[in-house]
């Protein structure tokens, strides 16, 4: 039976802060789980702080003297994934000009974590089954089965199963996963620990910063405890620095830590259930959706422009075009059908800009010409300025980290591998 006091040492040991009953028993789970050598998966959101419990898990068993290597599978590129894991032979692919070990080898003996294994692909899940059931692998371009005795700690914020049943990850693998589930609950789950790390951040703060430190009044607190944390921990850090830094006055009320937090109802949700661009993921960052957002948008803009550019050119918005153009007035007070049935449609049943046009004369030509030419370079215009936006928040986000792409990842909210494919993308050196 394991102790609070036992309990309290190990957050001790391992700078975690917090007392609710949830985090309490996740690290209860990992301290009697730490002796076996069964297999673990971390489940929880991104920035919920799932590394740690790894580390713990390693450090409390028999393994703590042998290597413990943590690898994000999101950040390794699908070609190259399995010459990293299980190894390579010298010639087997462009550019293996010696061979080399893989990390299930130079770990024999300890401890692998594997983060984000849901972005694992299939044919490296096959091969990982293979080391879970039997201990053996194959180096890429070898045949010679060769032995591996390392234990294997996993850690995801997707929904395992329903990868399973999009025939995105293996069952077999995740229920050989899967024998020992811990759950690390979100930061909005864990009540008044939100102000203890806030505390906590803000003194490590204002020694950094050489700054007295923040403090909240009882208003402010209760806000903070409010506030849903899409981000967990990450984002709470943030706020809490942006805070150190920029705040004159050092006791923060309420209305002064709003400004900081993101307005609820402004807020996008943290998933769909369908990605615009055809991933079937359910699982994206805000930053994600919005750029979704943004490309729809794109979308209905340059509808409205066709919708302009043939009143123009038909001398004036006639019930067929709107017709045809439907989506674009449906929201409108009127409605679309009663601006089609009456004999006298009501003057709000198109854009006041457009009736206006109608009425007036068309026999400039060249006001007109200038008219469709200004819509035509804007759309033109308007169909790079997100990429443009996405590649210099990239470039910015790799100076800000000295190139380091974890980090860089992590301040743009995407993974590892995203930012990767965005890079060769956009040609970024």
């Amino acid at each position: 039976m394991i102790t609070p006091q036992e309990i309290h040492s190990v957050k001790q040991r391992f700078g975690i802060i917090g007392n609710s009953p949830l985090l309490n028993h996740a690290i209860q789970v990992a301290m009697q789980a730490a002796p076996t050598d069964m297999t673990v998966l971390i489940t929880g959101e991104s920035g919920s702080g799932k590394e740690s419990f790894s580390k713990i898990i390693h450090s409390l068993s028999l393994r703590k003297h042998g290597k413990f290597i943590a690898i994000n599978c999101g950040a390794i590129p699908e070609g190259t994934i399995d010459s990293e894991l299980f190894g390579h032979e010298k010639g087997s692919f462009t550019g293996a000009h010696e061979a080399r070990k893989g990390y299930f080898e130079v770990t024999d003996g300890g401890t692998i974590f594997l983060d984000e294994i849901g972005e694992m692909p299939l044919g490296t899940q096959a091969r990982l089954l293979r080391v879970l059931e039997n201990g053996e692998f194959i180096r890429v371009g070898s045949s010679k089965v060769q032995k591996t005795n390392v234990r294997v700690i996993t850690a995801t914020n997707v929904n395992l199963l329903k990868a399973v049943e999009k025939g995105k990850f293996r069952e077999d693998l995740y229920y050989r996963l899967n024998t020992v589930p811990i759950f690390v609950p979100p930061l909005r789950e864990r009540g008044e620990d939100v102000v203890l790390l806030f505390r906590k951040f803000t003194s490590d703060f204002s020694e950094k910063y050489r700054v007295k430190p923040i403090s909240l009044d009882p208003a402010a607190q209760q806000v903070l405890m409010r506030y849903p944390f899409p981000g967990n921990i990450r984002q709470l850090k943030n706020i809490a620095e942006q805070i150190s830094l920029l705040e004159q006055e050092r006791e923060v009320d309420a209305q002064t830590l709003s400004r900081y937090l993101p307005q609820e109802g402004s807020r996008l949700p943290m998933t769909l259930p369908n990605h615009g661009g055809g991933s079937e993921s359910g699982d994206f960052s805000e930053r994600d959706i919005l750029y979704k957002v943004l490309f729809d948008m794109k979308k209905d803009m340059n509808e409205l422009k066709k919708l302009v550019l043939e009143s123009f050119q038909n001398g004036g918005l006639n019930s067929s075009i709107m017709q045809k153009h439907q989506g674009l007035f449906e929201d409108l007070e009127s409605g679309l059908s009663k601006a089609e049935t009456s004999e006298s449609p009501s003057p709000y049943s198109v854009p006041l800009v457009l009736e206006t046009q109608k009425n007036s004369s068309l026999d400039n030509v060249e006001y007109e010409d200038d008219v469709i030419e200004d819509i035509l370079h804007e759309e033109d215009d308007n169909s790079l300025s997100l990429e443009k936006k996405e590649k210099e928040m990239i470039i910015k986000a790799l100076q800000k980290h000295n190139n380091k792409r974890k980090y860089a990842a992590q301040d743009l909210g995407i993974s590892e591998r995203t930012l990767y494919r965005k890079i060769k993308q956009y040609e970024i050196e």
